[in-house]
């Protein structure tokens, strides 16, 4: 099964107007939710505790390069933990990803020469992929495909809470205790909540099923739809990541330096609000053409930021995009959760998210060579151009895929897509 094909099928389930109180009182489902949002609260206190901590010792050079350490070990890290939580299980190896990233953070306080810092740090980036393994349990656990949907569009809207609690819980901590405290809590937080997602029954049980053929050291990136997939979401985290150097140019442009926090700030709150507005309903149309209209709403959004020319109209620019990015990487996960090959369904999830960080460091880079406000359109373009070359290849005669079922069709019970050949060139 290929993401073009599973993504034909219509977004719109068997059973239309499932809520968020419906995905929530699914057992187990709010634990699950809270313990994720938690265990996942280091990636946005992390980068400014490692800042904060390492500037007074190092220069912030230095510093600079040892915070971005921590994402790259991620991007590196999350698929291949994604794999052995799909070999093993979920307890154990989320519990000691945590176990390993929370002492790497505590490490920190001893200080030292920059390289053993360094590989510190890389230690502290292996976090437990628990996004991943959270939408994989989603899919096997749902009632229906519509409350897999729903629920991956809570988990990718709330996700964006972590980007503005995290920097504001590490700069209170770190003005009226020290650097070194929020540090330690970044660790605390970590352990904490991925000890309420593996000590839930759910968690515990899960299984990622048995896997079709011999072993295959690709994965998941053996499909080449997939591979598309993670591809545009690469350019996609593009403009996430120049958004950083252009809220520090705008705050020097316009005389404002507390624009250097509230643009980031005000992406995600839009974002938490359009990925909710998403979820709430079902919309007509395939995940494919979700994908495609929802990246071009983000593309278009990131025009409207040249014209900005003061604080407030700065500010109202980043909110156009804000409002379908969570909605763009909700459809982007259920996408990927429904194309994985059989036992790969975490690693697949996980290296979708590796495919934003890494877009995210070259959005950064990019903003370094070339105008900013022209990288931010140019890598959600580039994304919507892949999306709609991908969705005019499963729509050849403008209908629904063979291989797709009516909107009446019913789900497994376990989540999974229905299986069929093949019926696309290259599938």
């Amino acid at each position: 099964m290929t993401v073009l094909e599973t993504s034909a099928r219509p977004a719109v389930a068997a059973q239309p107007g499932v809520r968020y109180r419906d995905v929530l009182a699914v057992p187990y489902a709010g634990r699950l939710l809270a313990g994720t949002l938690i265990g996942r609260l280091p990636t946005g206190m992390a980068p400014l505790a490692i800042l904060l901590l390492t500037a007074p010792r190092s220069g912030y050079g230095r510093a600079a390069a040892l915070a971005a350490l921590y994402p790259v070990a991620n991007a590196v890290g999350g698929p291949v933990l994604g794999r052995l939580v799909d070999r093993c299980g979920q307890t154990t190896v989320l519990t000691a990803g945590a176990v390993l990233s929370g002492a790497a953070f505590l490490a920190l306080g001893v200080g030292g020469p920059l390289w053993p810092v360094a590989a510190v740090l890389i230690a502290a980036g292996a976090r437990p992929p628990l996004d991943p393994a959270l939408r994989a349990l989603w899919a096997k656990g749902m009632p229906s495909r519509e409350h897999a949907r729903v629920a991956l569009a809570l988990e990718t809207a709330t996700a964006e809470l972590i980007y503005i609690v995290g920097p504001l819980t590490v700069a209170g901590v770190a003005a009226t205790v020290s650097a070194y405290c929020a540090v330690a809590l970044t660790a605390v937080l970590g352990i904490i909540g991925t000890a309420l997602v593996t000590t839930s029954p759910p968690s515990r049980t899960w299984t990622a099923g048995h896997r079709a053929g011999r072993a295959d050291w690709l994965g998941p990136l053996r499909s080449g739809r997939l591979r598309l997939l993670y591809l545009a979401m690469l350019f996609v985290g593009v403009p996430m990541g120049a958004l950083t150097p252009l809220a520090v140019d705008a705050a020097d442009r316009f005389h404002d330096p507390g624009l250097s926090g509230a643009l980031p700030a005000a992406l995600s709150v839009s974002a938490f609000f359009g990925g909710l507005a998403y979820g709430k309903r079902s919309w007509p149309g395939t995940t494919s053409l979700h994908l495609l209209v929802l990246s071009g709403g983000f593309t278009a959004g990131w025009l409207l930021l040249p014209g900005a020319v003061n604080t407030t109209t700065v500010l109202t620019a980043v909110l156009v995009p804000g409002l379908f990015m969570a909605a763009l990487l909700g459809a982007a996960n259920l996408a990927a959760s429904a194309a994985a090959p059989a036992g790969t369904v975490t690693e697949a999830n996980a290296l979708l998210v590796a495919a934003l960080d890494v877009g995210g460091a070259l959005g950064i880079a990019a903003a370094g060579l070339a105008p900013t406000e022209a990288v931010l359109p140019a890598g959600a373009a580039a994304a919507t151009a892949l999306l709609a070359a991908a969705h005019c290849r499963i729509r050849p005669s403008g209908g629904l895929s063979p291989c797709s079922p009516s909107p009446t069709t019913p789900s497994p019970p376990d989540g999974s897509a229905p299986s069929c050949a093949p019926t696309h060139a290259g599938a």
